[in-house]
């Protein structure tokens, strides 16, 4: 394997160090930026172009899968590597079908990271154990969970909209009009099969995106 140059995007300054050590121990392996934001991931992939982006799905305005579509919109080429805290099936899917090459839980382990790396520059998918797991029980069972009734853009959406987000700060964070997202929440609902707010609320639970005592 050739020398990697990786972007490193965490908006936890001391998770970003834990890691940074550990990948820059190895041999031919080397973070070359840290980014705190989507937005500034956004930027210094564009300014980098590194060979291969660790994101992280939960960032401060724009999220991880926003960032991992426009990262694969600029060069569809592009590897990316989600690296989340969120051990679920419907977030993998999604992030997956945006074009991420891997997606591995934070619960993992450092020698799985790695491997996730070398598997991503040798052209696999990389998955940590659990989503692996997760995708093929799903795949198994041969039934379609909600969020792949939605865009990416909608399944954002969606997500905020459960977890509280008024409509004005999902418009502002996602850079579009009000009124799309009321557009957008309309859809949703009707995607879903649902009437109200209170029934998306129980879709996002069972697809635990949200906990139980979220809102409380």
């Amino acid at each position: 394997m050739k020398e990697v140059n990786i972007l490193l995007v965490d908006d936890h300054a001391i998770v970003r160090e834990g890691y940074k050590a550990l990948i820059n121990a190895q041999p031919l392996l080397t973070v070359v930026a840290e980014a705190s934001s989507g937005e500034e991931a956004y930027r210094l992939y564009q300014q980098l172009q590194p060979d291969l982006v660790l994101l992280d799905l939960s960032l401060p305005g724009q999220s991880g899968l926003a960032i991992l579509q426009k990262i694969k919109q600029n060069n569809e080429s592009a590897r990316v590597i989600i690296f989340s805290m969120h051990q679920n099936s419907a977030f993998a899917f999604k992030a997956l079908n945006a074009g991420a090459c891997g997606y591995i839980t934070k619960s993992s382990t450092p020698d799985e990271l790695l491997k996730a790396i070398s598997d991503a520059m040798q052209g696999k998918v990389a998955l940590s154990t659990d989503i692996a797991h997760l995708l093929a029980v799903k795949q198994v069972e041969g039934c379609s969970g909600p969020s792949e009734k939605l865009t990416i853009r909608e399944f954002e959406i969606f997500r905020m909209l459960v977890e509280g987000a008024t409509k004005d700060h999902i418009a502002e964070t996602l850079n579009i009009s009000s009124k799309t997202v009321s557009n957008c929440h309309y859809i949703i609902k009707k995607k879903l099969d649902v009437q109200t707010d209170l029934e998306l609320f129980r879709v996002a639970l069972k697809m635990q995106l949200i906990k139980q005592d979220a809102g409380a």
